[in-house]
């Protein structure tokens, strides 16, 4: 199981996803480009004395991501976390080789990306609020596709 972030604006918001990441034993793919400047340093600092534990791949746009795909294990999809999900992600019968993918906090993702997906989830929320932070919800997905695929099994 991979977790992608597409163009994320927030470094806090990185750090997090490599600490989430590392943790759960989940390879990470950042989408370039991000909203501040990404580099060794910055992904150090972001990451804390995480980034060594996690496996992190950076593609320097959704060109990049998108033609590493081949390398992907056959029968793996592409699912987007979007607030225009269709899906409840609670319903959605996840895969050990799924990419989860995250959007953008400011913006979300572009139509290319939405056109480019295999499945497009939503996390239920009350009416009248916009979004979830985006690491919050990459931690309820990757719980959830985790607990569906036996893959908390490794760990005590």
């Amino acid at each position: 199981m991979r977790l992608a972030l597409f163009q994320p604006d927030i470094p806090q918001n990185l750090g997090s996803a490599i600490r989430l990441c590392a943790c759960l034993g989940v390879s990470l793919d950042i989408i370039e480009p991000c909203g501040f400047p990404l580099n060794d340093r910055a992904v150090k600092r972001a990451a804390m004395d995480y980034g060594g534990a996690a496996e992190v791949t950076r593609h320097d746009s959704w060109t990049a991501f998108r033609q590493k795909r081949d390398d992907w294990p056959q029968g793996a999809r592409l699912v987007l976390f979007t607030t225009k999900g269709a899906s409840p992600y609670q319903s959605f019968e996840f895969r050990p080789d799924d990419v989860l993918l995250m959007g953008r906090e400011s913006a979300g993702v572009t139509d290319e990306v939405h056109e480019a997906a295999d499945a497009r989830l939503i996390i239920p929320m009350r009416p009248g609020l916009r979004s979830i932070n985006v690491i919050n919800a990459a931690a309820m997905a990757l719980g959830e596709a985790l607990r569906q695929t036996d893959g908390f099994a490794a760990y005590p």
